[in-house]
């Protein structure tokens, strides 16, 4: 299964900048970062801006906040952009300036969860750890269980994975499940273009369709964006961004309809440290 899943991934897996030879772990780190829960297409430019612009966590440890989120546009999730910089201040002040490749370490870094660790520990130095992200549950729950609709994280979705990992490069049998859960068996699966149709438990079974509970779960999994303060806080950063000098706040005001889920979204930015008051009337970014 190994062999069919690398194979099939060398033939087609995607020409993305950061899976070039030569990226330098914290390249990894980066890309890892900005790709949690945005798409690959929107990434990629800014990955490279970043990495021509701060190719180190020293280079990005003395940027200034404003830059960095400047920077991060709209990426999503702007304080992961702060957590970024914190990051790189941890691994420049407690490492030299270079990434730790031990999960534990890489763990204790501002901003860095399970998946990420696992992440730069298999990709940026080769070591043979799980890295599970959503394609890669969503294959394991067809491949192995049977099952259309993998259900809820779990811990032990690590152990689920890792019994799969072969003893010799694991790091490209990693990638590869991910991108076969990217561009193959989607939420709606081409299943005649997967290299495991013959191995599959879920095709084996006839494809059965999940329980109306667990579509019910799904669909309850998937967050609403429109309407939300987050939509809000999005249109308010825009226009700090844009801005060259503080924004008053009756410029603030024409964004977004709603006083109050307006005003709730401007105080949340200032309590993230994503926005700051100047005077009575006016907002920024943070210096």
């Amino acid at each position: 299964m190994a062999s069919l899943l690398i194979d099939w991934y060398e033939a087609n897996g995607r020409d993305i900048a950061w899976r070039h030879p030569g990226t330098s772990p914290w390249g990894v780190l980066l890309s890892e970062v900005m790709s949690q829960q945005t798409p690959v297409v929107r990434v990629e430019p800014a990955w490279i801006a970043w990495m021509d612009r701060w190719p180190t966590p020293a280079a990005l440890a003395s940027a200034s906040n404003a830059d960095v989120l400047r920077a991060w546009d709209r990426l999503g999730y702007p304080r992961r952009a702060l957590r970024l910089k914190e990051c790189a201040q941890a691994i420049v002040e407690g490492y030299g300036g270079e990434v730790p490749c031990d999960v534990d370490a890489l763990l204790a870094l501002p901003g860095i969860g399970d998946y990420t660790a696992r992440a730069v520990a298999a990709f940026a130095f080769g070591l043979r750890v799980p890295v599970v992200d959503t394609n890669v549950r969503r294959v394991y729950a067809r491949l192995m269980k049977g099952q259309l609709l993998p259900g809820p994280a779990r811990r032990q979705d690590l152990a689920d994975v890792a019994a799969l990992l072969p003893e010799r490069r694991a790091p490209e049998f990693s990638v590869a499940i991910m991108e076969l859960g990217a561009l193959v068996c989607t939420t709606k699966p081409a299943c005649s273009s997967c290299p495991l149709i013959d191995v599959c438990s879920w095709q084996r079974a006839g494809r059965p369709e999940p329980a109306a509970h667990e579509i019910a779960a799904a669909k309850k999994r998937v967050q609403k964006f429109e309407g939300t303060d987050r939509q809000v806080r999005g249109k308010i950063m825009r226009l700090l961004r844009e801005a060259h000098s503080p924004v008053p706040l009756a410029q603030i005001d024409a964004v977004w309809e709603d006083a109050a889920q307006r005003s709730r979204a401007l105080f949340s930015l200032v309590e993230d440290g994503l926005a700051v008051q100047v005077g009575e009337q006016h907002f920024a970014l943070p210096d």
